[in-house]
């Protein structure tokens, strides 16, 4: 599966010095693709588009089956540069959606424009790092709560 695909093209856009910055660097025949498909798949996952609103990204796209050697059915797409990538990426969506729902999903800090994958047993990880993200806002918390008293 491409989750680290997934995640790599969902946090391409992280926010340096309080801005939101485009680091996406992939070598494709139309970046302008790959990056309106990257800002629709990172919807999608936020909530804030359906999953419906990715079927455009698909259009076009024809799968072929055929056998190997050992008998294992195979599918070959015929999607290329930024459709291939984004083909895949939504693939690793769907399938961790099937497989692991509400493990993929937006930074609990509202500061941070990234994602994160939940691997741990207790689907309780809320911070794309904890070193950072949740470091932050945890001291942030503290000293409020200090201030106050």
């Amino acid at each position: 599966m491409d989750e680290e695909l997934l995640l790599t093209l969902l946090n391409s856009t992280p926010v340096i010095d309080g801005t939101r910055t485009d680091i996406l660097d992939l070598d494709v025949d139309d970046p302008a693709v790959l990056r309106a498909g990257r800002d629709l798949l990172q919807a999608v996952v936020r909530g804030n588009e359906p999953p419906t609103a990715l079927a455009p990204l698909l259009h076009g796209v024809t799968s072929h089956p055929s056998i190997d050697e050992d008998g294992h059915l195979l599918w070959t797409t015929d999607a290329h540069g930024a459709q291939s990538i984004l083909l895949r990426a939504i693939t690793a969506w769907d399938e961790l959606q099937r497989t692991r729902p509400d493990r993929l999903r937006p930074c609990a800090n509202h500061e941070c424009a990234l994602f994160l994958l939940d691997r741990s047993k207790s689907n309780s990880a809320r911070w794309c790092s904890m070193a950072t993200c949740g470091n932050k806002l945890k001291a942030r918390r503290h000293y409020q709560r200090t201030r106050r008293g």
